[in-house]
C-alpha cells in the first residue's frame, strides 16, 4: 500500500457524532446533559456547523401546546399515521409527539426566539395534511417556528449549547469507514481534508448524522453537501438501510434552482394555479386542497403539467405551475416570511407581491434512512442491532414519516430524537468498556477506495456522470415510477458506475484535494440511487412518494418497510422489518384511527 495511505494519528473520546447538524448536536447536547464529564467529538463534513443544512429549514415545527382548546397530540398521532400512508412505526409516532412540546420549551428556555402573536402567545400556522378531530374538523394550527428561518434558530441554540458544552470539532472532514470489531462499533476512520490525513477516532458509541441524498436528483432544495454519505458507509459495512424507495418530492421548489418556497407560504394562503388560472387542487383533494400532504400535491402537479395545463417557462426550459400569493399582507410578506418571498425576487426575478410564481416538485427528503429502534440504535436486520451503533436525523429511519413525511415533521424529529438518542447514548458510554486497541485491519477499505481513485487511468469527466445520473434518477426514479424506467435506470447506473473507474485524478495531493472529496461523493451518490432504483422496482405498489403507474394501488403483501443490503455494487438483497401498529393493537382509546385506511383529503 502506498505510504501515503496510512493512519496518521489515533484520538479517542466517548461519543463520535459523524454530522454536525441540528440532530447531531441536539444529541451531543443531551449526552452531555446526563454526563457532563463524557468527551465528544463532532466531524462535519463542511467548514462550520453553522453551514449544515439545518439552518436552511424554513416553516416550523409541529408540537400540541397541552393546554390548546382544540388540538390534541393523538389528533396528530393520527395525521402522521394517515400521512405516512399507513408505514411509519406507530411507537415512535406516539413517543415523538407526546415530547414535541416539552421540546419546544427546552429550545425555547435555550434561546430559541419564537415569532409571538399581538397577545405575546408563540404563534402557530398550519401546514398541509395536519387536521384537527382525526381528520374531521379543519386544518390544525400546530406548527410553531421563528419567522421563516426556524432550522437556523434550532442549529443557533444547539451549537451554542454544544460550545458551551465542550463538544469539539473537526470541521471539513469526512468518515469513510467504519470500524468494527465483533460486531461492535468502536469509531470510524476520519479523513482530515485540511491536513490531507487520515485519523482513526475510537469510541465507545458512534452517531450518524450525516443528513438527506437529495444531490442524487437534478433537482433539489438540498445543499451541495448531502449526497448520501452515511447511507453509502454502512452499506459498505454489510449493514442495511430501509425504505429509499421513499423519496419525498416537495411540490413548490422555485422553477430553475428548485430552492425551497416553503409550505408556510400555503399556510398563510398562498394558492396553487394551472395556466388556465384554476385552483386545481380542489379537483384532487376537494377537502385539504392546496395543504394536502406533499406526496399528493406534487402528483397534482405533475398530473396538470402532463395534461398540458402547465406553464412553460422559457428561461429554464421547464413546465411548471403557479404559485399565488399576490393577496397575502404586506405582513406576511415582509415579517413572517420575508427570506422565503424574497427568493422569488433574487432566483426568479419576480416581484411575488404583484407576480405569479413559477414552481414544479423538487426533490426534498428522505423518509428512509439507516434502520433504527426508538432509540436510534443502528440495526443489523429487524431484529438486531449494532452495539455502538446509532443514527439520528434524516439519516436515520426510526421511522417516525412511513412513506410520506408532513410538513414540520423534521424538525421535530430531529431535535426529539436527539434527545432519544442523546438518553440512550448516555446510558450505553456508562456501562460500555472503552475500544481498547485499534483493530489491525482499521483504514483497509479506505485505503483500497482512495488508491483506486489515484490509479484510475481514462478520460471520463467526473461531473458528466453526475449530471448523467442526476437527469436519469429526476427522469426514470422521480413522482411517477414504472417497470420499464426503473430497469432503464438501473441498468444505466450500472454503466455509469463503470465509467466512473475511469476516471482520472489531476492531481495526487491528499490536502485540501476537493476533486478527490468530489469522486468519493460520486461513489456515494451511484451507491444510494442503485438502492434507491432496485427498492422502488421490488416495491409493485404505490404508498405514499413511491407512486408506481403500473401498480397504482396500495397493497397489504407490501406492509412492510424494506430493508436493502448492497456490498458489491448493483447486487441488492432485500429483507423486511415490520411496521410497529402498536397504537391500534393496544386497543385503547381511539385505537380504531391508527389501523390501515384509505388517504383521501
Amino acid at each position: 500500500m502506498d505510504g501515503k495511505f496510512r493512519i496518521r494519528s489515533i484520538r479517542r473520546c466517548d461519543a463520535l457524532i459523524i454530522g454536525a447538524g441540528g440532530a447531531g448536536l441536539r444529541t451531543a447536547v443531551e449526552i452531555l446533559v446526563k454526563r457532563p464529564e463524557a468527551t465528544i467529538l463532532a466531524v462535519t463534513k463542511v467548514s462550520s456547523p453553522q453551514k449544515s443544512h439545518t439552518t436552511t429549514a424554513q416553516g416550523g415545527f409541529a408540537a400540541v401546546n397541552p393546554n390548546d382548546p382544540y388540538d390534541r397530540p393523538i389528533y396528530h398521532m393520527f395525521d402522521t399515521w394517515k400521512g405516512s400512508d399507513c408505514s411509519a412505526d406507530q411507537n415512535v409516532i406516539k413517543k415523538v409527539v407526546e415530547s414535541a412540546w416539552e421540546q419546544t420549551l427546552w429550545l425555547e428556555h435555550h434561546g430559541l426566539h419564537f415569532t409571538r402573536n399581538e397577545e405575546g402567545r408563540v404563534s402557530r400556522r398550519t401546514f398541509g395534511g395536519h387536521t384537527l378531530d382525526f381528520g374531521k374538523g379543519p386544518s390544525a394550527f400546530r406548527a410553531v417556528f421563528e419567522a421563516d428561518r426556524t432550522g437556523k434558530g434550532i442549529m443557533d441554540t444547539v451549537w451554542g449549547e454544544s460550545l458551551k458544552r465542550k463538544v469539539s470539532f473537526i470541521n471539513q472532514s469526512i468518515a469513510t469507514e467504519l470500524i468494527i470489531k465483533d460486531g461492535r462499533c468502536l469509531g470510524a476512520v476520519i479523513f482530515e481534508e485540511p491536513k490531507g490525513e487520515f485519523t482513526a477516532v475510537l469510541a465507545k458509541a458512534t452517531i450518524i448524522s450525516t443528513g438527506g441524498l437529495g444531490q442524487v436528483y437534478k433537482i433539489t432544495t438540498n445543499c451541495r453537501q448531502n449526497t448520501g454519505d452515511g447511507l453509502a458507509l454502512v452499506l459498505r459495512e454489510g449493514l442495511p438501510v430501509m425504505d429509499l424507495e421513499a423519496v419525498q418530492f416537495h411540490p413548490t421548489g422555485i422553477v430553475g434552482p428548485g430552492i425551497l418556497a416553503s409550505e408556510a407560504l400555503r399556510g398563510e394562503g398562498g394558492v396553487l394555479l394551472n395556466k388556465n388560472m384554476e385552483r386545481f387542487m380542489e379537483r384532487y383533494a376537494p377537502k385539504a386542497k392546496d395543504l394536502a400532504p406533499r406526496d399528493v400535491v406534487s402528483r397534482s402537479i405533475e398530473i396538470e403539467i402532463r395534461e398540458g395545463r402547465g406553464v412553460m417557462s422559457s428561461d429554464f426550459n421547464l413546465p411548471h405551475v403557479w404559485l399565488d400569493i399576490r393577496h397575502l399582507s404586506d405582513y406576511v410578506h415582509d415579517v413572517k416570511l420575508p427570506e422565503v418571498t424574497s427568493f422569488f425576487s433574487r432566483f426568479a426575478g419576480i416581484n411575488p407581491k404583484k407576480d405569479l410564481c413559477p414552481v414544479r416538485p423538487t426533490c426534498h427528503y428522505q423518509m428512509g434512512g439507516i434502520p433504527t429502534n426508538e432509540f436510534g440504535e443502528a440495526q443489523r436486520d429487524a431484529d438486531r442491532v449494532v452495539p455502538g451503533l446509532y443514527a439520528v436525523g434524516e439519516a436515520a429511519a426510526a421511522s417516525l414519516h412511513g412513506f410520506n413525511r408532513l410538513g414540520t415533521n423534521s424538525l421535530v424529529e430531529l431535535f426529539t430524537m436527539g434527545k432519544f438518542v442523546g438518553d440512550r447514548v448516555a446510558e450505553y458510554i456508562r456501562e460500555s468498556d472503552d475500544p481498547g486497541d485499534l483493530p489491525k485491519a482499521s483504514g483497509e477499505k479506505t485505503f483500497s477506495l482512495f488508491s483506486k481513485y489515484f490509479g484510475a487511468k481514462g478520460a471520463e469527466n467526473l461531473w458528466e456522470i453526475r449530471m448523467a445520473m442526476r437527469e436519469l434518477m429526476t427522469d426514470k426514479v422521480g413522482v411517477f415510477r414504472n417497470e420499464k424506467d426503473l430497469d432503464e435506470a438501473i441498468e444505466q447506473l450500472r454503466e455509469l458506475d463503470e465509467r466512473s473507474e475511469h476516471i482520472r485524478m489531476s492531481g495526487s495531493s491528499l490536502l485540501m484535494n476537493q476533486e478527490l472529496i468530489d469522486r468519493w461523493e460520486l461513489d456515494n451518490l451511484l451507491t444510494v440511487a442503485m438502492v434507491i432504483a432496485q427498492c422502488a422496482k421490488a416495491r409493485r405498489e404505490s404508498r405514499g412518494a413511491h407512486s408506481r403507474e403500473d401498480y397504482p394501488e396500495r397493497k397489504d403483501e407490501f406492509n412492510y418497510h424494506t430493508l436493502a443490503y448492497m456490498q458489491e455494487y448493483g447486487k441488492v438483497t432485500l429483507g423486511k422489518r415490520p411496521i410497529d401498529m402498536s397504537i391500534f393493537e393496544e386497543k385503547g382509546e381511539h385505537s380504531e384511527y391508527f389501523d390501515f385506511m384509505a388517504r383521501r383529503y
